[in-house]
């Protein structure tokens, strides 16, 4: 699996990009960059983090409400949504001796640094989808996010 990319919190000036904070500027010290040098960046803007509170708010409606999630926290829940639905999982192919290939996910970070914003969104409507065809068919997708949206603005 790839080592986790480092960001940093960038603010937009006239033609360039700055540290957003000291934390920031610390951070990019302490890696030895200085003024003049050239880096390679990848941009991304942060993503809402109401989204980060609707997304566990479909977590908590599922273990309140569906016995195979039960005990679950809402972070919990959500990997297994993602691991089930196999919605965004990096797949890593095993051999087992005497049973053969087979197929081992691990569920990426929904953390705000590690996915954004388009992302996040396809990623929590998916797990709506699989959630309204494997345990609530009387739902649509649509209708389960608007339950976890009613929820997080409680």
């Amino acid at each position: 699996m790839a080592a986790k990319k480092e960001l940093y919190l960038m603010r937009v000036t006239k033609g360039a990009l700055e540290p957003a904070d000291g934390y920031t500027r610390s951070l990019l010290r302490a890696k030895g960059y200085k003024k003049g040098d050239s880096v390679f960046v990848s941009i991304t803007k942060p993503r809402n983090p109401g989204y980060h509170r609707l997304a566990h708010s479909l977590g908590a409606i599922i273990a309140e409400n569906v016995d195979a999630f039960a005990g679950l926290d809402a972070h919990a829940v959500l990997k297994r949504l993602q691991l089930e639905g196999n919605i965004e999982c990096d797949e890593i192919a095993l051999i087992f001796p005497g049973l053969g290939p087979c197929a081992y996910r691990v569920p990426k970070s929904l953390s705000f640094a590690s996915m954004g914003q388009d992302q996040f969104e396809a990623c929590y409507l998916a797990m709506c989808r699989h959630v309204s065809c494997q345990y609530w068919p009387l739902l649509s997708a649509d209708e389960v996010a608007e339950m976890a949206e009613v929820m997080a603005n409680e």
